[in-house]
């Protein structure tokens, strides 16, 4: 992460006239489900305007991209007041955007820490139905209030028009709420899509850093480490090193060059719709930790925040685990090693069990638990319920406080 952000910026004005849908996803995760869903959209109303504040998968799908925000995603409460500037001014540009062209929908996806603050204020600037005005908001991926701010389910009840959660047992969160709430299945396991990585017990061993710069450059070294230690053991080990970006990439490269000795065994390759097999993983927290366990390889879980960072964290976040799929299945299929936890002899260990028979049996009955959880039970899936909300807002069906 370089030291400033980019100056506060204009964004283009529509290229079709009023947008039918503004999209804002602030990072890569979110880009890439959006994008999924936008395309899926499209292909029931192909002459859709949509707008976006996301990143290239939802430019690919269509959209106009506005600003990239998968540029700029950081994480931790340091890292963001350190740019403090730069975030107050793309949040201004964007509430000055949505006055001046007036979307008739807007869907947040994620990143709640912008997104609802985006919200707060079209109600109280009288843009959006919930505050008086003709913009329907939706939200897709809900803020994980069950983890913390619980508080925020009665912001979200103020502010937002409809929910579309990917977790079950989201809906329940809101019960006392009026806010309408539906699980619409997670995106990982919708018809049709396919999972980025595949179990091959003759592939390579999986390094998965992340997709934000600061988390990245803290991470991968760890990683990079244990596969040394585990190599040094397993000489016939090659791993493979995914990544959602160039800015990464770049991140990435830099690390290497401290292991030369490493790099005949490593290779990279951007995320994209190929799946790539892999034997073992030792990765980060986020959304791909998820598609690594609905894919049925062992590995770990390596969390390294800002000291300070995480010790705020601890003081908000009620949750026994970190990793997604622990936290769905309250165990840990992927072991977690959080902060001083992150040893290299720690995960190299934890590397070479992942090969053994009994950790891949135990990933293959949690990717299946998994599996199970997270379909829904009725067919609804995000592009349908996204549509049958633009439909609403547009014959004036939603009121507000509904």
């Amino acid at each position: 992460m370089p030291e400033q952000f980019p100056v506060p910026f204009d964004f283009p004005a529509p290229s079709d006239g009023r947008p039918d849908l503004l999209l804002i996803a602030g990072e890569h995760s979110g880009d890439e489900h959006a994008a999924e869903m936008l395309a899926d959209l499209r292909k029931k109303n192909p002459n859709l305007k949509v707008a976006c504040l996301g990143g290239p998968n939802l430019q690919a799908a269509g959209a106009q991209l506005l600003y990239d925000m998968t540029a700029v995603s950081i994480v931790g409460f340091v890292e963001v007041a350190k740019h403090y500037g730069f975030f107050k001014g793309l949040f201004n540009r964007t509430l000055d955007w949505i006055e001046r062209y007036r979307p008739l929908h807007i869907c947040f996806v994620d990143y709640p820490g912008f997104n609802l603050r985006v919200a707060e204020q079209l109600v109280r600037r009288g843009l959006s139905v919930k505050g008086g005005g003709s913009i329907g908001v939706s939200y897709y991926i809900g803020p994980q209030v069950w983890a913390w701010k619980a508080g925020r389910r009665f912001k979200m009840e103020r502010v937002l028009d409809r929910l579309g959660v990917i977790f079950p047992f989201e809906v329940d969160c809101f019960k006392d709420t009026s806010l309408p709430v539906e699980f619409v299945g997670h995106p990982f396991v919708a018809d049709g899509h396919c999972l980025p990585f595949v179990y091959d017990a003759n592939g390579p061993v999986l390094l998965l850093p992340g997709s934000r710069t600061a988390a990245v450059g803290r991470i991968f070294p760890i990683l990079l480490e244990a596969f040394a230690l585990a190599r040094a053991k397993k000489p016939d080990l090659k791993a493979l090193v995914v990544y959602p970006s160039e800015r990464i990439k770049a991140v990435l490269d830099n690390a290497l060059e401290r292991h030369p000795e490493l790099s005949d065994a490593i290779s990279f390759t951007k995320n994209g719709k190929e799946q790539q097999p892999a034997r073992a993983v030792l990765m980060s927290s986020g959304t791909m930790s998820l598609a690594v366990a609905l894919s049925a390889i062992p590995g770990a879980i390596v969390y390294r925040l800002n000291p300070l960072s995480y010790w705020i964290g601890r003081m908000v976040v009620k949750i026994p685990y970190i990793g997604i799929a622990n936290i769905l299945l309250d165990r840990q299929p992927h072991k977690e090693f959080i902060q001083h936890e992150a040893r290299a002899e720690a995960l190299a260990a934890e590397l070479l069990h992942s090969m053994t028979e009994e950790a891949k049996m135990d990933a293959s009955e949690s990717a299946q638990a998994l599996f199970d959880l997270l379909n829904p039970s009725e067919k609804l899936c995000a592009s349908e319920w996204l549509l049958e909300a633009m439909g609403k807002t547009a014959s004036g069906k939603v009121q507000a406080g509904q």
